[in-house]
């Protein structure tokens, strides 16, 4: 079996929304790493689609937290703030 050399990967830009969602659950302790995938997912989803609340985002992503959620919840929370992102429902 022949291997090549690893597809390069592109980041995001810091200013885009997909890394603003991912970054903010950077911190949220996860039974495994998929689930902190899933959560940011969720965020990821919840910023786009305006729909419903933050803490909803983090109930349906199914990620297993290591943190009660509402502490997960408020982390990411304060994580979108400071990257500018308004998590108020409109």
């Amino acid at each position: 079996m022949a291997t090549s050399t690893a597809a390069n990967v592109r980041e995001f830009a810091a200013t885009s929304i997909e890394k603003i969602a991912y970054t903010s659950v950077k911190d949220i302790p996860t039974r495994e790493p998929n689930d902190q995938f899933r959560l940011g997912y969720s965020i990821w989803n919840f910023l786009t689609e305006k729909n419903g609340t933050l803490e909803g985002a983090v109930k349906t992503s199914g990620a297993r937290l290591l943190i009660a959620q509402n502490d997960a919840v408020r982390i990411i929370g304060e994580a979108l703030e400071r990257a500018g992102v308004s998590t108020a429902a409109k």
